[in-house]
Order: C-alpha cells, then sequence, then structure tokens
C-alpha cells in the first residue's frame, strides 16, 4: 500500500467515529482497524477551521475509482442513517471509511475486503456541512 495522503477531521466527527470503532461488530473489524489508524494519524480539529475542500461526515463527495475509471457522487453518513439518504455510503464500509478526511485532488490506495485495493482519487466535494455552518449534525 502506498503513502496514505493526510487527512483532516473535525472534532465532532472524530469522537463520534471512536465510539463506532470501539463498539464494532465483528464483521466490521478490518474497517474499524483502518479507521482508527485514519484517525490517529489525521489532524483532528474544530468543526469551524474545517476546510471547505475536505470531506467531512454528511458531505456530499464526487470521487473516482481509479482502478475502475469510475466517477460516482456519494454522502458520506453514519451506518444508522444509511437508510434515509439516497445517495448514502457508510462509514464503516470500506470505501467510505477511505474517503474520511481527504481533500480535494487527494488520491489514496484502501484495501478492500477480498484482499485487493482500490484507488480513489476525490474530485468535489459537492456540499459539506461545515461549509454550510451545520456543526451538530
Amino acid at each position: 500500500m502506498g503513502q496514505r495522503p493526510p487527512i483532516t477531521i473535525n472534532r465532532l466527527d472524530a469522537e463520534r467515529l471512536q465510539r463506532l470503532i470501539d463498539n464494532a461488530s465483528d464483521k466490521d473489524l478490518m474497517v474499524a482497524e483502518l479507521l482508527e489508524e485514519e484517525l490517529s494519524r489525521g489532524e483532528v480539529i474544530d468543526p469551524q477551521e474545517i476546510p471547505d475542500d475536505v470531506v467531512s461526515m454528511n458531505s456530499q463527495v464526487r470521487f473516482t475509482d481509479l482502478s475502475r475509471e469510475r466517477s460516482m457522487v456519494r454522502t458520506l453518513v453514519y451506518p444508522h442513517l444509511l437508510d434515509s439518504v439516497a445517495d448514502g455510503i457508510s462509514v464503516m464500509a470500506p470505501i467510505g471509511a477511505a474517503l474520511i478526511g481527504l481533500k480535494v485532488g487527494s488520491v489514496i490506495e484502501w484495501p478492500l475486503p477480498n484482499n485487493t485495493e482500490v484507488r480513489l482519487r476525490i474530485d468535489a466535494i459537492v456540499w459539506q456541512p461545515e461549509r454550510e455552518k451545520q456543526f451538530h449534525r
């Protein structure tokens, strides 16, 4: 796996993500461990300080799967909100976990459960709660 790009995480997201990690079921263990790694290497800052080109929780992101040359738009959500967001992707899904904290233009190589890797590039933040001054979602 290549060097991972730097990430920035909103303090409220980091606290909620840590609770998800601590309570992860066996089937989510691989993603939980990767997410914990990301949290520990990320820069955690106050929600008001999140740059508007960074993927935070509840952000709608346009990204490209460079392995398959497929572009998609997804909203990064907590698992319990998955059913209520049409284009939602759970932060506890492998690709969802890869997106958190990345900046527009970042490329990340991320392991998948089937022993392969995916290369993702962040193309745009379509919507971000911090940019809209929604800090408590």
